[in-house]
């Protein structure tokens, strides 16, 4: 069934953040979920149903799911997965997703010539496609093992996944989006959350201040809170954190740099701070994330200096903190 866009308003934009160990990011969840919406991101994303029934929405597309079902969604496709359910009612692990930058990954066929076979999915993706039949089966024990492997191993699995949907016949897949659909994209937001984007990566270790950021778009400092929430299901302080951390993640596995080290130079003003931040994104240490993944080969133990201690042991710099709307270090 081809419809317009979901009750005729844009999507909300997905910032999708990968820990620096995968190359891709795969995750379940339940449903409801906060990020289960109406939206669209710049990665593709192959998206997988364990349970439950809905409403597929895929730009001007409404269809039907049920459980194994199957799908590949393009680059700024809007789309959502929607089931009915009662006052309270929770579908436990409905959904598995998987999503990638399959810009990059094409980029790799100057070296990896093979990889050229997978710009017909690509190029389908951006209208969507549902696989049915041995291929979504495939593709959806494919997608759980993925979940359940690490290093090498899973990046096989994955290439194996997008072989699996490359190769399906053309009466287990189909395209969903109509040829002629562009999404309703509003141009204004689009261009104020690139300029958000290239403030803060512009020095994401240094003092931002979600003052400058709002001037800069001409929005008050409450309005645009509303507006980065609305956009992107994140507060700006909480963005700021996951991104730094996100990059001391890379750091601890890609240097021989101290977590002291680390601390700093992502942009933060102390070490207990910085140990409480990490905790809450990652669910450990930063010495235990670094003892659990290793270290890149060829690299000696990194020092551990002033690893996870209490506050008052920390060297003192200054912690970052929202104060009248700016987040200082």
């Amino acid at each position: 069934m081809k419809g317009s866009d979901f009750g005729g308003r844009p999507s909300d934009l997905e910032v999708i953040l990968n820990e620096p160990q995968h190359s891709f990011r795969w995750y379940e969840h339940d449903y409801p979920f906060p990020l289960a919406r109406w939206n669209h991101h710049p990665e593709f994303e192959i998206h997988l149903i364990r349970r439950g029934t809905g409403k597929l929405l895929a730009g001007d597309h409404i269809g039907h799911f049920g459980p194994g079902h199957v799908a590949l969604m393009g680059p700024g496709l809007p789309h959502d997965w929607i089931s009915d359910l009662a006052p309270e009612q929770c579908i436990r692990g409905r959904d598995v997703v998987l999503q990638f930058d399959g810009e990059s990954l094409l980029k790799l066929r100057e070296s990896l010539p093979e990889l050229g076979g997978l710009q017909p999915l690509f190029e389908r993706a951006r209208q969507g496609v549902e696989f049915t039949g041995e291929t979504a089966r495939s593709a959806a024990r494919l997608l759980e093992t993925i979940g359940q492997t690490d290093g090498l191993r899973r990046l096989v699995l994955f290439l194996s996944l997008l072989e699996t949907l490359a190769r399906a016949d053309a009466d287990e897949s189909r395209t969903l989006a109509s040829p002629h659909y562009s999404p309703l994209l509003d141009s204004l937001t689009t261009r104020r959350i690139n300029q958000v984007f290239d403030y803060i990566l512009a020095d994401l270790a240094g003092e931002i201040r979600l003052s400058v950021i709002a001037q800069r778009l001409q929005m008050s400092e409450p309005a645009f809170s509303r507006f980065f929430k609305r956009t992107t299901g994140h507060t700006f302080v909480d963005l700021i954190r996951k991104l730094r951390i996100q990059r001391a993640c890379r750091l601890l596995l890609q240097s021989r740099q101290s977590i002291a080290d680390i601390c700093f130079q992502v942009g933060y003003g102390n070490l207990s701070n910085f140990n409480r931040h990490f905790r809450h994104e990652m669910h450990e240490t930063p010495s235990e994330y670094r003892r659990r993944l290793g270290q890149l080969p060829g690299l000696p133990a990194a020092p551990a200096a002033f690893p996870d201690v209490p506050a008052e042991a920390s060297p003192q710099r200054h912690e970052p903190r929202l104060t009248d709307g700016r987040l200082q270090n």
